[in-house]
């Protein structure tokens, strides 16, 4: 008989929340992570000077709920991102103008999310071609392909346009995604919720062979073999792909899981004694049209003076294994070309590059690349029992983020606990 009721792999937000969810049901089970750590894309470390950053998933905002009633639960107090003063636009514009252009860039966008999911006019499109039958401006045209570069972080020419608008449909915020983060990490609280797991999680224990079975599943890690009677792969898609399953997943899955790729970031944190671009009447925003993919904002609280700087798309590929000097000295001059002298007076540079990641794939999310691959989100949902699918990529609401990857792990749970998932481990489910 399966030793578990539900075996979970993958201890990122929605893994922990699947996890958490089912114990709290009376679900006997185990959840199996390969690293030594939790929290999937959502990582910290610790500076030269001691303060805590988060080196992964960090931003959130009030309208994303799940997260911020867990925020609550755990008496967390969010950080304001500084947002006084003016936006530094790259090339240089008037900011009436670079806010005219984004406006637009939002209106297309809209524009986007608009279309009919069935419209056959669609088919087989990427995002670039959908762009390019636009009668819009070159400028507009140039500033949204940057925006894709930098959120969804792939060429507009590889992702395809009606997964595209179906993520964007389900990204609803009113309140800007960069509005808040943790001072104490985002990655603390997932620390949190796996305290609360106990001997339920198992770190260190890297999966890589699944046999099923409607009787259940039995997973492998070296010598180490699991059983349960359901499976829960908290797994970004292209993560999923490279597990071995004995017999082979079914065709129709098989394919779903193959119309993703990776997405390609890299996440710097600068350090400065002070965040001096406030007393020059900036919020520490940089916008840059040239080099796409490329952002940056104030991280400081408390004591701390930062930025961030997001480098997304095929600029992080083409940065990606290069000499970590190199890409101080790009940085550098980023930031003085952005706000001066000032801007090279840095205490510290952390990379964090997600690039290729052997656990996540990349960051911040899988994207579609296959555009006739229009069902590959609800194949995955539906999942081929005992085997599950849940990560922020599938998520109903807010893919790709957090607040994605919890809502995802809460709808995989309600599915197993709605089919008859109980405690009794001496049953096959």
């Amino acid at each position: 008989m399966p030793e578990q009721d539900v075996i979970i792999v993958g201890a990122g937000f929605a893994g922990l929340t699947a996890a958490s969810d089912l114990a709290d049901a009376g679900v006997n089970v185990l959840l199996l992570e390969a690293r030594d750590r939790v929290g999937g894309k959502v990582e910290s470390e610790v500076l030269p000077d001691g303060t805590r950053i988060d080196t992964g998933g960090q931003f959130f905002c009030r309208d994303m709920p799940e997260l911020m009633v867990l925020i609550k639960a755990h008496g967390k107090t969010p950080v304001m991102t500084y947002a006084e003063g003016e936006t530094i636009f790259r090339p240089p514009v008037a900011p009436q103008k670079g806010y005219e252009l984004w406006r637009q860039v939002d209106a297309l966008r809209d524009r986007m999310i608009a279309t009919k999911p069935d419209d056959p006019e669609l088919a087989g499109l990427t995002v670039a071609d959908w762009v390019a039958r636009q009668d819009i401006p070159a400028d507009v045209a140039k500033g949204f392909l940057r925006l894709v570069k930098g959120l969804w972080c792939r060429s507009p020419d590889e992702i395809a346009f009606t997964y595209l608008a179906s993520n964007d449909r389900r990204i609803t915020n009113t309140h800007s995604e960069l509005e808040m983060f943790l001072g104490g990490t985002a990655h603390a609280l997932a620390g949190e919720l796996a305290a609360k797991l106990g001997d339920r999680l198992k770190l260190n224990t890297a999966v890589s062979r699944i046999e099923h079975s409607a009787g259940g599943v039995e997973i492998w890690s070296g010598a180490q073999r699991f059983s349960a009677g359901r499976l829960i792969l908290a797994l970004p898609p292209v993560a999923v792909r490279k597990l071995v399953f004995s017999p082979a997943l079914p065709a129709p899955v098989d394919k779903a899981l193959r119309a993703w790729a990776p997405g390609y970031a890299i996440k710097v944190q600068v350090s400065y004694a002070k965040p001096f671009w406030r007393d020059l009447g900036l919020n520490g925003t940089v916008m840059w049209q040239e080099p796409q993919g490329l952002y940056a904002c104030d991280t400081s609280r408390g004591g701390y003076a930062g930025l961030v700087m997001f480098i997304g798309g095929p600029l992080a590929l083409q940065w990606h294994g290069r000499p970590l000097e190199e890409l101080h000295g790009f940085v550098r001059e980023r930031l003085v070309d952005a706000f001066g002298e000032q801007g090279a007076d840095m205490r510290d540079i952390h990379v964090r590059d997600w690039v290729d990641d052997p656990w996540s794939s990349g960051a911040y999310s899988d994207v579609i690349v296959d555009p006739e691959a229009r069902d590959a989100e609800d194949v995955l949902n539906a999942g081929v029992p005992p085997i599950h699918f849940a990560s922020s990529e599938l998520a109903s609401s807010y893919p790709g983020y957090i607040e994605g990857a919890i809502v995802a792990g809460r709808q995989a749970a309600a599915r197993l606990l709605a089919a008859g998932a109980r405690s009794d481990a001496q049953r096959t489910l």
